[in-house]
């Protein structure tokens, strides 16, 4: 009796409870949801509001534009060229015939434009080598109207870089960044030339930093963007959205010859140091070690018997250059300079170009799977003009 009792109250419980949920699931149902969402919580990261006030701020560009667009100018350069009036004048059998007479060679007068910075208030130009190489005349033109003869300081072409001079007063000089403090997705104007149209504008974003292995320059460490950079643009302005000059405009990677997306910037870290050595030499000062090296891939790694692919191998020695008065050979695997470790190509060339000529440099050597160390006395780079 004592049993029944007892299961007729837990029956009578469970009915009040199961009533009672019911109630409250019907007069809430938001408590369901929140039931059931406690069994997969996923956490979402909101912007602040002050992030969002941010965004909205940035509705133009003006203002950068205005600080830099003034130090930006157009490059038009002329150059004299001799060509033959006839092909057949190279044919021996032709000329024996009709006589080699300098009346069969005439000139032409062939000329191009590019852009360029002016970076100092006494008329001192960064542009491309590529855009003034090889001119017999260079005007500069100015965006207030001006124009004047501009003369060349010095190249480099090992950075594809020219320093050229006018004198014209009041000039307006751009103010120059960090290029290092460039992270891709940063905002960046391109103002140039293009088309020799007249000054342009064009904006993107860094698509990325470090661009090397590119072929085009010895010396590479280019800045990527997708701001629209076109023939004619090469040697003007790569500005923050500050009006801060962080890269000179130097090539696009393109099919059609037009801008696709994809242009490169020489930084201003890596060109304000070109400046500097050809206003104070006339040309810039780089360590040599007269050899030719390259990268280790994974199957010349195996074909070596190397452990990994650090360092890079050494392809050719100069004969009586530094590394052979140093006694390195081809095949030998340069692992470090002064303790420092080299991992690729632009590793060892920036290195060894930044040593001061005639200073000794240790080398972390690997021959035949040894490891060994030897000094070599840097020399000054040739030019590729030499």
């Amino acid at each position: 009796m004592r049993i029944n009792k007892l299961i007729s109250f837990v029956f009578q419980f469970i009915t009040i409870g199961l009533a009672a949920a019911f109630v409250i699931m019907y007069l809430y149902p938001e408590f369901k949801k929140d039931v059931a969402q406690e069994q997969h919580v996923v956490e979402l990261k909101e912007a602040q509001e002050s992030d969002l006030t941010i965004t909205r701020q940035i509705v133009s560009y003006a203002d950068a534009v205005a600080k830099a667009a003034p130090a930006v100018v157009n490059i038009y350069t002329q150059k004299i060229v001799t060509e033959q009036v006839s092909p057949l004048m190279e044919d021996p059998l032709f000329r024996y015939f009709f006589g080699d007479e300098p009346a069969h060679t005439r000139q032409r007068l062939e000329s191009s434009l590019g852009s360029g910075v002016i970076l100092s208030q006494d008329g001192y130009i960064l542009t491309n080598n590529h855009v003034v190489s090889m001119a017999d005349e260079i005007e500069v033109a100015l965006r207030d109207g001006r124009s004047a003869n501009a003369k060349i300081v010095g190249t480099d072409p090992d950075t594809d870089l020219a320093v050229l001079k006018i004198d014209l007063p009041e000039l307006r000089s751009i103010t120059l960044g960090h290029s290092r403090q460039l992270r891709v997705g940063d905002v960046v104007l391109a103002i140039g030339n293009p088309f020799g149209v007249g000054q342009t504008v064009t904006s993107g974003i860094v698509s990325a930093t470090g661009r090397n292995m590119l072929g085009i320059n010895t010396f590479e460490n280019f800045i990527q963007t997708d701001a629209a950079i076109n023939p004619g643009n090469s040697g003007g302005a790569l500005i923050t959205a500050d009006g801060n000059l962080v890269g000179i405009n130097t090539a696009i990677f393109s099919k059609s010859g037009g801008s696709q997306g994809i242009g490169f910037a020489i930084p201003i870290d890596l060109a304000r140091n070109v400046l500097q050595q050809i206003i104070e030499h006339g040309y810039v000062v780089r360590g040599w070690l007269g050899v030719s090296i390259q990268d280790i891939s994974a199957e010349l790694a195996r074909s070596l018997g190397l452990q990994s692919r650090k360092g890079v191998i050494i392809s050719s020695v100069l004969r009586k250059g530094p590394a052979d008065e140093a006694g390195l050979k081809p095949g030998d695997v340069i692992v470090t300079i002064d303790d420092q470790p080299v991992n690729h190509v632009r590793t060892a060339l920036n290195l060894i170009s930044r040593v001061k000529p005639g200073t000794t440099v240790r080398l972390g050597i690997i021959r035949a799977g040894r490891k060994f160390e030897t000094e070599a006395t840097v020399l000054q780079r040739p030019t590729l003009e030499e």
